[in-house]
């Protein structure tokens, strides 16, 4: 149990047996009327986001969320194995828990698996990776100043929009969390 004083964003709140993590959180103390706490709470399993009001001072329970680095080893079926760093034990993470970050899982990339009570929640990558580009249609002489942009696939399946200068077998370094070009290695 945590009072809504002590709230700080990253979070985890347990709220009517679900999991709801502090996305932004603001103390309001108005001039009439007792202070409250405004906040921001993204669901952990389902990424929905909601604004909740909680009265300054009152008691939330909050859960234990353990973060482990870990290393992708390889796909087995729907799953995804990762090994613990530290304890060299492996698990097993569903394909709906990794989500879209499959696209930017290379193996043997470092990430941080998130469990509560054994169970994964989610998966943080690297805020960018460097990656390979396996296909992409050769840019026309002439349209390089343009600024223009082609798309290109990379060694994950995932396609990336890319300058045009770009040609197959370049790395590149994308942007994970929406999936930008931002450079060549």
């Amino acid at each position: 149990m945590a009072s809504t004083n002590e709230l700080k964003n990253g979070l985890v709140l347990n709220l009517d047996k679900e999991l709801w993590s502090v996305v932004e959180f603001q103390h309001v103390k108005p001039g009439k009327g007792p202070a409250f706490v405004r906040t921001t709470l993204k669901h952990v399993l389902s990424g929905k986001v909601v604004d909740k009001t909680f009265n300054a001072g009152t008691k939330v329970e909050t859960a234990t969320v353990d973060k482990r680095s870990m290393q992708y080893l390889y796909q087995d079926g729907e799953d995804y194995v990762f090994m613990d760093l530290d304890t060299y034990e492996q698990i097993h993470v569903p394909g709906a828990t990794v989500g879209d970050n499959a696209n930017y899982l290379l193996p043997e990339a470092e990430v941080t698996v998130a469990l509560h009570e054994g169970v994964p929640l989610y998966i943080e990558l690297p805020t960018s990776v460097f990656v390979e580009v396996t296909y992409t249609e050769p840019g026309l002489q002439g349209d390089r100043s343009t600024g223009g942009t082609k798309p290109a696939t990379i060694e994950t399946g995932a396609t990336v929009n890319v300058p045009l200068f770009i040609t197959t077998g370049e790395k590149i370094k994308v942007d994970t969390r929406d999936g930008r070009y931002l450079g060549r290695s």
